[in-house]
């Protein structure tokens, strides 16, 4: 888990989207406890409040639900949520943003497409590790 504190993206949002990652690649369990406030603030080197704010996202996207004790616990059925919604608003637009600025540097769709080919065969090959 890492955050980029030189991005445009707010770094309570790259904090709910490393926990998705680590609900979808089953590092954290449906049913089990999320990372608290205090452990994402000092792994992370963040303040509190912000990653209570990343945390607050999950729970009102229904992905974290709060328990008894302050416990934050991983709803049933959120990795597929979380999965659809990557799959669908997402990454489309995600790669409206790629074609937007590939167009403004003036890359064809050959030059994308063989760029998306090279970083599939760099994980593949990280696989075969």
């Amino acid at each position: 888990m890492k955050i980029n504190f030189d991005s445009i993206k707010p770094v309570y949002v790259q904090i709910a989207e490393a926990v998705e990652d680590d609900i979808i690649n089953g590092s954290l369990i449906e049913g089990g406890t999320a990372h608290s406030q205090l452990t994402l603030s000092r792994v992370l080197g963040v303040n509190p409040a912000t990653a209570a704010k990343g945390i607050n996202l999950l729970v009102a996207k229904g992905i974290l639900e709060k328990q008894r004790g302050n416990m934050m616990v991983i709803t049933p059925g959120s990795a597929e949520r979380l999965i659809k919604e990557r799959r669908g608003k997402k990454f489309k637009e995600l790669i409206a943003e790629i074609v937007s600025e590939a167009g403004k540097v003036n890359l064809t769709e050959n030059d994308v497409l063989g760029e998306i080919r090279k970083h599939y065969q760099s994980l593949e090959g990280k696989q075969d590790e």
